[in-house]
């Protein structure tokens, strides 16, 4: 009887994970021929005709402004002095300033801002009256009430705000194209690219499957988004709100836009203005090398970071995203909207699978001392399995392309096998972010769980 219990969990499971899978693949797959059929047509109506414009081409601002970038710091001692002095470097005389938001209880992080703060006006420390961490949106309210003071004592108005990471590497260009955009979108969303892993293999395969995702989320699924006409999410980095805009996100705009309660607010800024009308805009262009525009950075590199901060991902965008952004907007946007949130169900369907694949070895050895009398296929279960062989084959050739056109090919070969951490990650980070969820609905608040972050060494790093 325990045998025919297992040989009947197996199926179920089996059956449970091959339709979510068949479910997700016809997804993703709908997704690339959007995508390359938008290319297709592009390359034949509109680059065959027109040079591609690089920032070196792009035409100046018909009412340029000044633009305010905010950097949230907690603990980010380590990094922060060689990002502002990077990103100080790299944007030069430039219109802007950086705001860098810290907290009372982070010492070593206020004395390095607060250094550079003194002999560079292009810098303002802020200081929350709150101990830390709070949320990183709550850091980014104090920010935005920094830039609000300066406004009202200077009579002026900023033209835009800026979002980057303490460990963010930003572009020279971007400032440029930040004021081009924001003449006609109120959210300007450019790629992020995360580093090449450093250290042993599995340290580099965990930080490099980042790179895998972001390759293909920020070179294809965005711009898939853009053109179906539904909503751009924030990235949190590398990204521009029109000033105005992000105000009228604001319950009430002397405290801030964005939302301390949230653990994503970055992303449902980007719902949000959608919903009120704005246009969002993601831009791949690149300079005059031929180097993409985009933001740079380490992603995590072990286990336990990478699971943190993808539950956080997961809180936010799947399960509190759920109750607090709705299903606003029409077809397109719901489609959008679920596929953001089918992150958790997608962790589920893989436990299941990893679980049917340990039930068959275990079935297996037990049949060589004990035969087994199974069932017989189903046609449905069967033409279902070779259904999910076919969209996992195209969906890892897919990959190992977009991967390969950003990093080079070895890294694109390599995003096949690497598939397999990328799933047990996600795995882990779905059992954590659904432990908070729950107990954050009994009471306990979310808080800024970050992980510890590390700044290239620009001279030798690539």
């Amino acid at each position: 009887m325990s045998v025919a219990a297992l040989v009947a969990l197996h199926h179920e499971l089996l059956l449970f994970a091959a339709v979510g899978f068949a479910i997700g693949g016809l997804d993703d797959l709908f997704v690339d021929i959007l995508f390359i059929t938008r290319k297709l047509w592009r390359e034949l109506t509109v680059y065959a005709r027109h040079q591609r414009m690089t920032t070196a081409s792009l035409p100046p601002s018909f009412r340029t402004g000044k633009i305010a970038i905010f950097v949230p710091a907690w603990q980010e001692s380590v990094v922060i002095g060689p990002m502002l002095r990077n990103a100080l470097k790299q944007w030069g005389n430039a219109h802007y300033r950086i705001f860098v938001g810290t907290y009372p209880n982070d010492p070593t992080t206020v004395d390095v801002v607060a250094a550079l703060a003194q002999d560079d006006p292009r810098l303002l420390l802020a200081v929350n009256h709150r101990l830390g961490p709070t949320t990183k949106a709550d850091c980014l309210n104090l920010l935005w009430r920094a830039m609000r003071k300066e406004e009202e004592s200077e009579g002026f108005r900023y033209k835009a705000v800026v979002l980057h990471d303490a460990e963010d590497v930003v572009h020279a260009d971007e400032i440029r194209l930040y004021d081009f955009m924001i003449d006609r979108f109120d959210l300007v969303q450019l790629p992020v690219l995360p580093l090449p892993g450093r250290g042993g293999w599995f340290a580099r395969a965990i930080a490099n499957h980042y790179g895998d995702e972001f390759a293909e989320s920020h070179g294809k699924l965005l711009t898939v988004r853009e053109a179906l006409g539904a909503s751009v999410p924030s990235a949190g980095v590398a990204c521009a709100f029109e000033r105005d805009m992000l105000e009228a996100l604001a319950h009430d705009p002397a405290h801030g836009p964005f939302d301390p309660s949230s653990l994503t607010e970055d992303y449902e800024a980007g719902l949000r203005i959608r919903d009120m009308g704005g246009r969002s805009v993601f831009i791949r262009i690149r300079d005059s090398a031929g180097e993409l525009v985009a933001t740079r950075e380490y992603f995590p590199d072990s286990i336990p970071a990478a699971v943190k901060q993808k539950a956080r991902w997961m809180i936010g965008i799947s399960l509190a995203g759920w109750d607090r952004m709705g299903w606003r907007g029409g077809p397109s946007e719901w489609w959008m909207r679920l596929r953001d949130r089918r992150s958790a169900m997608a962790a589920l369907i893989l436990f299941a699978a990893y679980l049917t694949l340990l039930l068959w070895v275990v079935l297996w050895l037990i049949d060589l001392f004990y035969p087994i009398p199974s069932p017989p296929m189903s046609p449905f279960l069967n033409h279902l399995l070779w259904l999910n062989i076919a969209l996992m084959s195209w969906r890892g050739i897919m990959r190992a392309l977009f991967v390969g056109s950003t990093y080079g090919w070895r890294y694109g070969l390599g995003a096949i096998p690497r598939t397999l951490i990328a799933n047990i990650i996600a795995i882990l980070a779905a059992r954590r972010a659904i432990s908070l969820y729950v107990r954050s609905l009994m009471g306990t608040p979310l808080t800024w769980d970050k992980t510890q972050h590390h700044f290239p060494d620009l001279q030798t790093d690539p």
